[in-house]
């Protein structure tokens, strides 16, 4: 589309081009396309209506709940069918009796927060540790998205450092068409493949050894059920911008239509502002630019025993508000010891709002020690809102975390749980004593939600 035809189509309500690409929020400049296929604004903003104002967000501690299920990370989507999909990573989830410890196992929820019933979605490509080698590449669930009748799902994977936390080198992308049924790989074909360490690439990841491993880690953003909010026909991926701090509390980002998805030529990533003020975009990846900075000081870099990992430090998770006409974010920081160690404190916790996926993000809510239940041995980790449990009149809304208390002890003795897994004489017998041991380190590792209340001028 030219720009004369564009300014002769919209003279009668804006004076030039810029002016109404800055009201739409979709100027694009570089290799990135112009579109001007709708907005991703609030919906007070696409209807001229004035939005309340979020003063602040206040945690329900008499609220807080237990709902099991072991494990950590609970990315959800909210899918057409009415159900929500949850990622639990390392551990048995919902399962009763728990017989197998996963890497990362799909489950689905359905009914309100005061009555959730879960089931394992049991097709879902198996990262059973009980038949998986141990030496295998590892895999975590990550983003998450239902929209338009698919189900996408994001995992990452690990190097093999030895000498430092294992960084996060890339992204798997796979999918399904029949609400977890079936699995295809991003190039459509099926089963999904895991692919071991001399396999991993870009011809099967849908990002791999990026510039400083940045998009290795991976949120999207949730508009409602089925995606049903979103109106300007894309869908937004928040990426951490590597795997050190300086470069980990940096947020990145790109959008992509719907319907290109599995394409990575059509992703467009967040290259800064012009100075009219609206976000530029650009399909090359070196021209990626922070869309917010949180705090430096909280990203572990050393070992805490051996095979440790660089833990999910500021991945977020962003959900649209609809009857708000607001875009919420929550993350937090992991609190780490004078060593550098993970956990070695309480978390930091931090909520943030926005008029668009994109920001500027204004905090509204900060804790330098996030103490659920006022606990100071509590290590809560990786917030996440869940997209089907916001109050309909937007005023409240859930959120999930997981608490790692005890991981320190259980690094201190590590050494106990390597004696007794010598002893396993079959793989199930393997995954038996790791539950165990998480069972008695960390009780708290299981999906622990509690009710966050909005204060609106």
């Amino acid at each position: 589309m030219s720009d004369q035809s564009d300014s002769s189509r919209f003279s009668g309500l804006f004076s030039d081009r810029r002016t109404l690409l800055k009201h739409m929020g979709l100027l694009a400049i570089g290799t990135a396309p112009i579109s001007l296929a709708g907005c991703a604004t609030s919906t007070a903003a696409q209807t001229g209506s004035a939005a309340p104002t979020v003063k602040s967000m206040v945690r329900r501690e008499d609220t807080t709940r237990n709902l099991g299920g072991m494990g950590f990370g609970y990315q959800s989507t909210w899918g057409a069918d009415g159900r929500a999909y949850v990622m639990v990573n390392d551990g048995a989830g919902w399962a009763e009796p728990a017989t197998e410890f996963f890497n990362a196992r799909m489950w689905a929820v359905r009914g309100d927060v005061e009555n959730p019933q879960f089931s394992e979605i049991s097709n879902f490509p198996s990262l059973s540790y009980a038949t998986r080698p141990r030496e295998a590449p590892r895999y975590f669930g990550i983003g998450l998205l239902a929209v338009r009748e698919r189900i996408y799902q994001f995992l990452n994977t690990l190097d093999r450092a030895e000498d430092r936390p294992r960084h996060w080198t890339g992204a798997k992308l796979i999918y399904s068409d029949d609400n977890g049924l079936t699995w295809f790989n991003q190039d459509g074909s099926t089963p999904v493949i895991w692919q071991d360490w001399g396999e991993q690439s870009r011809e099967h990841f849908a990002f791999f050894n990026e510039p400083d491993n940045c998009f290795s880690m991976l949120s999207i953003l949730q508009m409602g059920r089925n995606y049903s909010a979103n109106r300007d026909g894309y869908i937004y991926v928040y990426g951490l911008n590597g795997n050190v701090d300086g470069l980990m509390n940096q947020l990145v980002m790109y959008r992509v239509p719907i319907a290109d998805m599995l394409d990575r030529t059509s992703y467009e990533y967040f290259s800064g502002w012009h100075s009219s003020g609206a976000p530029l975009w650009n399909k090359d990846i070196a021209a990626r630019s922070p869309v917010h900075v949180f705090p430096r000081g909280w990203v572990n870099d050393t070992n805490l025993f051996p095979g440790d990992l660089v833990v999910e430090s500021w991945l977020p998770s962003v959900v649209y508000n609809e009857a708000l006409g607001v875009y919420m974010m929550a993350n937090a920081g992991i609190g780490c010891g004078p060593d550098g160690t993970e956990f070695g404190k309480p978390s930091y916790l931090g909520f943030w709002v926005s008029d668009t996926p994109w920001g500027p993000w204004r905090q509204v809510h900060e804790e330098t020690a996030w103490t659920p239940g006022n606990d100071p041995a509590s290590r809560a980790y990786v917030p996440r809102i869940m997209p089907q449990w916001i109050a309909p009149d937007g005023k409240s809304f859930w959120l999930a975390w997981s608490d790692i208390k005890g991981i320190r002890e259980f690094g201190r003795d590590e050494a106990l749980m390597t004696e007794a897994l010598a002893k396993a004489k079959t793989p199930q017998e393997h995954s038996d004593i790791e539950l165990d041991f998480l069972r008695r380190y960390m009780p708290g590792m299981r999906m622990n939600i509690q009710r966050v209340d909005l204060k609106l001028d």
